[in-house]
């Protein structure tokens, strides 16, 4: 697929995450995600954000959007803008989640690197402002 092909499924993606506050996964799992991909996140897996770190199986995957929903309520997801070059996507826009346990809000920017292959992506890495959103669950 093209760049700009990728580009619209991820604007479809994005547009669907935002709208349902978090409540499209399957939408992400039949549409976007490839049968093998490689998925990060910058905590790393660090407390109090377990969920967020790396998965190499999309069944396990799953665990990583259910953490998040489970602990989150998603204020919005924007992104402002893509770069695409061949089989790379950068997101780029920022996001809003509230603490169930806290009830604070993280408001962060939101970078996301995607690489496709045969339309489905294979790679995924996330940056956002860890800092902010620890402070957040205290």
């Amino acid at each position: 697929m093209s760049s700009e092909a990728n580009v619209q499924l991820l604007k479809e993606a994005y547009r669907r995450w935002n709208d349902s506050k978090g409540g499209s996964v399957d939408y992400w799992f039949d549409n976007i995600i490839g049968p093998q991909i490689s998925f990060g996140s910058i905590p790393r897996g660090a407390e109090p954000l377990a969920f967020a770190t790396d998965y190499n199986d999309r069944a396990k995957l799953r665990g990583y959007f259910d953490g998040l929903l489970a602990e989150w309520s998603m204020q919005h997801y924007t992104i402002d803008e893509y770069i695409a070059q061949g089989d790379v996507v950068v997101a780029r826009g920022s996001t809003a989640w509230t603490c169930k346990k806290t009830g604070k809000t993280a408001e962060t920017p939101k970078v996301d690197f995607w690489r496709f292959k045969d339309g489905k992506a294979i790679e995924y890495y996330e940056y956002f402002d860890t800092n902010c959103v620890v402070e957040a669950t205290r």
